[in-house]
C-alpha cells in the first residue's frame, strides 16, 4: 500500500525529560477585570454513577470549552453578558447532554447515558483497520485547520514523589497555533503563572520537568505524527477494530493498534477514536512499551545521579480534537509518566510521578495578528519557573477557565497556602 502522507517534524520521544539542572524566569501579566459567573458541576455515568474524566463541556455556538478533571469535575467562567447560553456535555461512548448555565445549581451532577450502537453498513475501508488510519492521515488537509489560530491554555503539571506532591505548577498561556498544512512550530507566549516545589523532600536531586507546555503540544498526533504515524513506522504495528461508538451523536470507529512483535524497541499501544464520518481522528489514549527498561529510560532522562538507577513504571498518553463547523482542533492532552529510582546501596526506593496536562479553553482566528515576539516566546526546553505567591490568592485566575483541580491537588493546594501563611 502506498501511504501519501509524510512528516518532518521532531519526534516527541525527545520533547519530556527529566533531572535537568536549568532554571526559566516567566514574567506576569495583568489580568483585566471582567465580570463573569461561575457554574461548577459533576459528570457521571448515569447508570453507575462513577465520574466521567475528560469529558468536555463547550459553550453552546461558541469556542469556550473546559474539561472534567479525574473526579469528573468541572469550573467554566462566562461573560455575565452570556448568562442565558447553554453547555453541551460530550463523552465518547455516551449521548450527549445539553444544558442551560441558569441549570447549574451548586452541587449538580450531570448523568449522561451510554449510547447504544446499530451498525451501518460496512464501507469497503473500514474492513481494513490499518487502511483507515491511512485515510486518516490522508484526510488531514481536508479535516484539521487550515489556518493559523489564536488560543488560550490553561497548563498544569505535578511531580509526585511515591504519594506525596512536591512540585505543582500551573500556567494559562497564548498559543499561536499553526496551520495543520504548516511544518512551522507553535509559538507559546506565557501569560501567569504559579509554581511551588518542596525541594526538602527531593532527596538529593533537582527534579524537574523539562518542556513545560510545548510537551502537551507535541502531543497533538495530527500536527507530529511521527510519533506514530509516519509511513515508516505504520510496518511496526498491527491494527485491529474494536467496538464500534459514538460520540455527538456520530458513529466512531474505534482502531486498537499494538508493536509488531518483531520489533523490540520501546514503542506504543493503545487506541484511536476515528469519526466515521470525516475520518478524523476524534482521540487517541495509548501507552509506551517500557518492557526494556534501559531502552526507554534513554528517552526520558538527560541527566541522574551516578549512585542511582533510574527506570520509567509507566508512560500514559492522551489527545482529544474538538470538532467546530466542520474542522476538528486541538482540544485537550495529557501525560502520565512514572520514574522509579534505585538508589544503590540504599534499602528503599522512591518513585515520582508526574502529570502533564493542557486544555485550550478558547480559539479565534489569527487573522492578521503575528506570533509573540521572539524575546516574549516561551523555548521549547522551558522549566515553569517558581512563583508561588499566586496561591495564597483565591482568586488568582480571575475571569480564566482552567481545569478544575482534584481533590489531591485542592489539599496540595491548601498545604501550600498553610505555608507561605506561616512565612509571612
Amino acid at each position: 500500500m502506498k501511504h501519501k502522507f509524510n512528516s518532518k517534524v521532531q519526534s516527541i520521544k525527545n520533547t519530556i525529560r527529566f533531572f535537568i539542572v536549568m532554571f526559566f524566569v516567566s514574567t506576569l501579566s495583568a489580568n483585566a477585570a471582567v465580570n463573569y459567573n461561575e457554574y461548577k458541576g459533576t459528570v457521571v455515568d448515569k447508570n453507575t454513577g462513577n465520574p466521567l474524566a475528560f469529558a468536555s463541556i463547550s459553550l453552546f455556538d461558541s469556542n469556550i470549552n473546559t474539561v472534567t478533571n479525574t473526579d469528573g469535575e468541572f469550573s467554566l467562567k462566562v461573560s455575565e453578558n452570556l448568562v442565558n447560553t447553554k453547555i453541551v456535555i460530550s463523552f465518547i461512548g455516551y449521548k450527549n447532554k445539553t444544558l442551560k448555565l441558569s441549570d447549574l445549581t451548586e452541587g449538580l451532577k450531570i448523568e449522561l447515558s451510554p449510547v447504544s450502537i446499530e451498525l451501518p453498513e460496512v464501507s469497503v475501508i473500514s474492513k481494513d483497520a490499518e487502511a483507515l488510519v491511512v485515510a486518516m492521515m490522508d484526510k488531514k488537509m481536508a479535516n484539521y485547520a487550515a489556518e493559523d489560530f489564536l488560543m488560550t491554555a490553561f497548563y498544569r503539571e505535578t511531580i509526585k514523589k511515591n504519594k506525596s506532591y512536591v512540585s505543582l505548577s500551573e500556567a494559562v498561556v497564548d498559543v499561536y497555533k499553526q496551520s495543520y498544512n504548516s511544518y512551522k512550530s507553535d509559538v507559546v507566549k506565557m501569560y501567569k503563572s504559579r509554581k511551588k516545589t518542596d525541594y526538602d523532600k527531593l532527596d538529593t536531586l533537582v527534579f524537574k520537568l523539562m518542556g513545560g507546555p510545548f510537551n502537551s503540544l507535541h502531543l497533538d498526533l495530527m500536527k507530529h505524527p511521527d510519533m506514530i504515524f509516519t509511513e515508516n513506522m505504520l510496518k511496526n504495528y498491527e491494527f485491529s477494530f474494536d467496538k464500534t461508538t459514538k460520540m455527538d451523536n456520530r458513529l466512531i470507529y474505534v482502531i486498537d493498534f499494538v508493536q509488531n512483535k518483531l520489533n523490540n524497541e520501546p514503542l506504543y499501544y493503545g487506541k484511536l477514536y476515528i469519526d466515521a464520518q470525516s475520518l478524523a481522528l476524534k482521540s487517541a489514549v495509548f501507552k509506551l512499551n517500557i518492557s526494556d527498561k534501559e531502552a526507554s529510560a534513554r528517552m526520558f532522562i538527560i541527566k541522574k545521579p551516578y549512585n542511582a538507577n533510574v527506570y520509567p513504571v509507566e508512560a500514559n498518553y492522551r489527545i482529544n480534537y474538538i470538532e467546530r463547523d466542520g474542522k476538528w482542533y486541538y482540544g485537550y492532552s495529557r501525560i502520565e509518566l512514572g520514574l522509579r529510582i534505585n538508589w544503590k546501596k540504599k534499602l528503599f526506593n522512591t518513585t515520582y510521578y508526574s502529570t502533564i496536562e493542557m486544555a485550550v479553553t478558547d480559539r479565534e482566528k489569527a487573522g492578521e495578528n503575528k506570533p509573540a515576539n521572539f524575546k516574549d516566546r516561551l523555548k521549547s526546553n522551558v522549566i515553569v519557573a517558581n512563583e508561588a505567591s499566586g496561591f495564597a490568592d483565591p482568586d488568582f485566575w480571575g475571569d480564566f477557565n482552567v481545569i478544575e483541580p482534584e481533590k489531591s491537588i485542592e489539599s496540595a493546594i491548601k498545604k501550600i497556602q498553610k505555608q507561605l501563611e506561616k512565612k509571612d
